[in-house]
């Protein structure tokens, strides 16, 4: 089989990191606004303290989880890009408030987050109730409504330690200033996720999640802080724009793209990696069967450039960009080995997915 290309050998160190989103006023109407969302804040936060509690959540915008990925970040922490989905239809505002809790289900294991923008930081509330310290990450966006854009989808990040995760999320209609007599409340939908974070700095052989791309555009420069907050899956000098759709037709090609971590190097400094790509397709009531393969991938002294050092903190990716035009209609299973052949250690990877006619 011929993959239509292959994705960039290496790239440098990405600065994966969560912030808080600030919200600074600047004028008058600015600082109208910021005190208007720190209300909005302040409402979220008591909502989510309430469905900690066990009181129950209401879903007006029909808010769901579609899918999140791994990679390693700095400082012992890995970073984690999540999406998720709402209904717009329901919205009658041009934005809505985003609001996401990570609490460690072990909290000794989650490092303490700042509290989010306009909350304000109260150490005696925090030493009473000791709740701030059960938070591994929290942060707030306020996200522009898209006009036909249906569903809605916000993709946002965090970043932690490995470990397992209760994950709340807030979607909210902003308060009008000044709401018409006899006003419904503003529409709002809670959801808690769990999400367990593998430990990418243990030494081990990994990768990151694999991620399944529509494309991947080159970016001129890094992105700023808030630019990445909004755009979670830009690394570094590279934006990947997800799919979460494994429903693919004949016309589409799959494009993978992953990271690999802990590789043993030789003197040079160079790891010795081998991935392979083997596709086998699926067979109602029957075993699958081997379909095809694409040429394996090296990743040695010999085919990544001479500048490559691991401990300069470049990153070693593969990926594979396949037509599907040959692929018949039916369900596959993607099988991805990576074999470290300094250190003898191979682990795999899985990608499911359907060719459909259209």
């Amino acid at each position: 089989m011929t993959q239509r290309r292959g994705l960039f050998a290496f790239c440098a160190a990405v600065v994966l990191a969560g912030s808080v989103v600030g919200v600074f006023a600047q004028n008058k109407d600015e600082r109208k606004r910021d005190d208007a969302q720190k209300k909005e804040i302040q409402s979220i936060v008591k909502t989510v303290d309430d469905a900690a509690a066990g009181q129950p959540a209401t879903n007006d915008l029909a808010i769901a989880w579609l899918h999140e990925d791994v990679l390693k970040a700095q400082g012992n922490k890995e970073y984690v890009p999540f999406t998720v989905s709402l209904d717009p239809s329901k919205l009658t505002s041009d934005k809505v408030a985003f609001y996401w809790r990570v609490v460690a289900k072990n909290p000794a294991a989650a490092a303490e987050a700042a509290p989010p923008a306009g909350k304000k930081d109260d150490k005696k509330k925090d030493d009473k109730n000791n709740k701030k310290s059960d938070y591994a990450y929290e942060d707030i966006a306020f996200v522009p409504v898209t006009p036909g854009q249906t569903p809605m989808r916000i993709s946002r990040s965090f970043t932690v330690p490995a470990g397992a995760y209760d994950v709340y999320l807030v979607a909210k209609e902003p308060t009008p200033e000044k709401p018409p007599k006899n006003a419904p409340p503003p529409k709002l939908s809670l959801l808690k996720q769990s999400v367990t974070v593998p430990d990418f700095w243990n030494g081990d052989l990994a990768t990151s999640s694999v991620i399944i791309a529509q494309r991947i555009d080159p970016l001129p420069t890094p992105l700023t802080p808030q630019q990445q907050a909004d755009r979670p899956y830009a690394l570094g000098q590279m934006e990947i724009v997800p799919t979460f759709d494994t429903k693919f037709s004949k016309k589409a090609e799959l494009s993978t793209f992953m990271l690999i971590y802990n590789p043993k190097v030789d003197a040079g400094n160079k790891p010795d990696v081998t991935v392979e790509y083997n596709f086998y397709q699926k067979q109602t009531g029957q075993p699958e069967k081997f379909f095809n393969k694409t040429n394996p991938q090296n990743l040695n002294a010999q085919t990544l450039p001479p500048q490559f050092d691991l401990a300069a903190g470049h990153q070693l990716q593969s990926g594979q960009a396949v037509p599907l035009a040959s692929f018949p209609e039916g369900d596959y299973r993607l099988e991805i080995k990576v074999t470290d052949k300094i250190a003898n250690k191979t682990l795999t990877r899985e990608v499911n997915f359907t060719v459909s006619p259209s």
